[in-house]
């Protein structure tokens, strides 16, 4: 079997590429290790940036996106018992983020590919990039007992942080950076209506809580816990009893709670791999980089990697051209290093760290007063949060 593309990951990166390719008549097939319904049942991301919501226009799934998701204009940060909005729009020339879950960006994308007849190999069991530095790349896997073996012109590694591709490449070529903090978000899922309508990021003495949000009926909460504790250790009533201590009064009063649909716990890290691109294999969203969730940039990271790797690809294909090939991973860490400090600082802005004294905290307390009070301050963080232009 052969293809020009061979994609290693059906996430939304990896089925996302799929589409921008298929688009642009380049043929690829996307092999991954998982059930289709594993797929669908990781619980992630859900704010999505202008530049995503354009990447889905543009691989024709966004349909949904637009009927169902919930255009954000702005974001309010809550410490010293207060609120303050961010006015995203008005410090942005009218730009604004849009609330829809992961899980509704996989379901679009997987049934736009099934439409259009793409073929996307699901349980593929010990898959191996193979040949990529040479001119002649293959991809060899498992399938109901059975080896196979897939040609191709280049392989795309979206197959996440554990994934086999930056594992299969040349580890003297590989350089790490990596930041583990202290602490994790216990995250609540409930079909519940949300406290607010916008999302609410608070800073507290007893820790960060994020209230965010699926849809108008779906809620996400989400809690900072020491990496000692666990899921068992919280019931739901544990739950929206912290939660409620760490609000202002007003948002306490509107709360409203519910059973869990999902809960678990997120060890939180900063991670980035240079380069990414390994002679004809590229590495693309998780398997390259890791930011905290504070910054809402996973997901979109991911997006803007498969947007230039797209571009190009297209520009090989359609111009005989390897300029974009080659500023593929230069290219990429300009934007991942900008989103990987605005996701620090954000994490380090928003939590309670284990060492930190009396001081940090008035750090802290006082670069907010600024950000809230300084149309410079928060047009920085309005300019991040909504993502950076990909250029």
């Amino acid at each position: 079997m052969r293809t020009q593309v061979a994609i290693i990951g059906a996430g939304p990166a990896g089925l996302l590429l799929g589409q921008l390719l298929y688009k642009a008549g380049i043929d690829n097939i996307i092999l991954e290790q998982r059930s289709a319904d594993y797929v669908l049942g990781r619980i992630r991301a859900g704010v999505l940036e202008q530049v995503t919501v354009d990447l889905l226009e543009q691989a024709g799934a966004a349909t949904r996106m637009h009927a169902e998701g919930l255009p954000h204009d702005g974001i309010e940060l809550l410490f010293g018992g207060k609120r303050h909005r961010i006015d995203l729009h008005a410090l942005t020339g009218g730009k604004r983020v849009m609330v829809y879950g992961q899980t509704e960006v996989t379901r679009d994308l997987m049934e736009v590919r099934e439409a259009e007849g793409l073929t996307t190999i699901y349980e593929a069991a010990n898959v191996q990039p193979l040949d990529f530095e040479g001119s002649k790349p293959r991809v060899r896997y498992e399938k109901n007992g059975q080896v196979h073996e897939l040609e191709c012109d280049f392989i795309a590694g979206c197959d996440g942080f554990h994934g086999i591709c930056r594992a299969s490449a040349p580890a003297d070529k590989l350089r790490t950076f990596e930041k583990v903090y202290p602490f994790g978000w216990l995250g609540l899922l409930s079909d519940t209506p949300p406290v607010s309508p916008e999302l609410i990021y608070a800073q507290t003495e007893r820790g960060f809580a994020l209230c965010s949000q699926r849809s108008a009926t779906r809620s996400r909460y989400y809690l900072q816990v020491p990496l000692t504790q666990k899921v068992e250790d919280w019931s739901d009533e544990a739950f929206w009893d912290e939660l409620r201590l760490r609000l202002d009064p007003e948002a306490r009063a509107q709360l409203v709670t519910g059973p869990s649909l999902e809960k678990s716990i997120a060890p939180l890290r900063s991670f980035v791999t240079e380069p990414m691109r390994f002679g004809r294999m590229f590495l693309a969203g998780d398997a390259a980089h890791i930011v905290p969730p504070t910054g809402a940039k996973g997901l979109n990271l991911a997006a803007s990697d498969v947007g230039y790797l797209s571009r190009a690809l297209v520009q090989y294909y359609k111009e005989r051209s390897e300029a974009g090939i080659d500023g593929y991973s230069e290219q990429c860490l300009r934007r991942i290093w900008k989103a990987e400090r605005f996701s620090w600082w954000m994490t380090s802005l928003m939590h309670r760290f284990p060492e930190a004294g009396s001081f940090d905290a008035k750090v802290q307390e006082a670069e907010l007063d600024y950000i809230v009070n300084s149309r410079a301050g928060s047009t920085s963080l309005a300019e991040n949060y909504v993502g950076l232009p990909l250029v």
